[in-house]
C-alpha cells in the first residue's frame, strides 16, 4: 500500500458560527478539529524537502480559514468540507476528519460531541484510486 503513512493534527481550535440555531451563528463558539492524512511519505525522507510531503502548518492554516468562513447548519457538512479542501493535495490518498463541538447546545452536561468522517478519493469510475 503506498499511501499507509500518516500525517495528523489534533486539537485545531478555531472560532466559528456554525450551527442550527441563530443564537450559534450570532454568537460563535470554538470548534475542534482532528484531521489525519493517508500518504506515502517516501519521497519526503529520501529527500528531507518539505516539498516532498503534505506541509501540515499549511493544512492547518486552510482549516482555519474553512472552520472561521462560511457558516453551515451541520458538522457534517463543515467536515466534508474540510476533506474535499485535504484531497486538494495529490499526495493525500485518504483522509478522517473530527469536528468536535465542545460547548454545542445540549441541556445535559457532557465532555464532548464530535462528528468523524473516512473519506477516500476516487478514480472518475468511483474507484479508489
Amino acid at each position: 500500500m503506498d499511501f499507509a503513512d500518516e500525517i495528523t493534527l489534533t486539537g485545531l481550535r478555531v472560532f466559528g458560527r456554525h450551527g442550527v440555531y441563530d443564537d450559534e451563528r450570532r454568537d460563535g463558539q470554538y470548534f475542534v478539529i482532528d484531521v489525519t492524512l493517508f500518504v506515502s511519505t517516501k519521497a519526503a525522507a529520501a529527500s528531507d524537502d518539505v516539498a516532498d510531503t503534505v506541509h501540515y502548518g499549511d493544512v492547518a492554516e486552510r482549516i482555519a480559514e474553512i472552520v472561521a468562513g462560511e457558516p453551515v447548519n451541520l458538522l457534517e457538512t463543515l467536515a466534508q468540507r474540510i476533506a474535499d479542501m485535504l484531497f486538494e493535495n495529490e499526495r493525500v490518498r485518504m483522509v478522517a476528519v473530527t469536528v468536535h463541538k465542545p460547548d454545542a447546545p445540549i441541556e445535559r452536561e457532557f465532555a464532548d460531541v464530535s462528528v468523524t468522517i473516512r473519506r477516500a478519493k476516487t478514480d472518475e469510475w468511483g474507484a479508489p484510486s
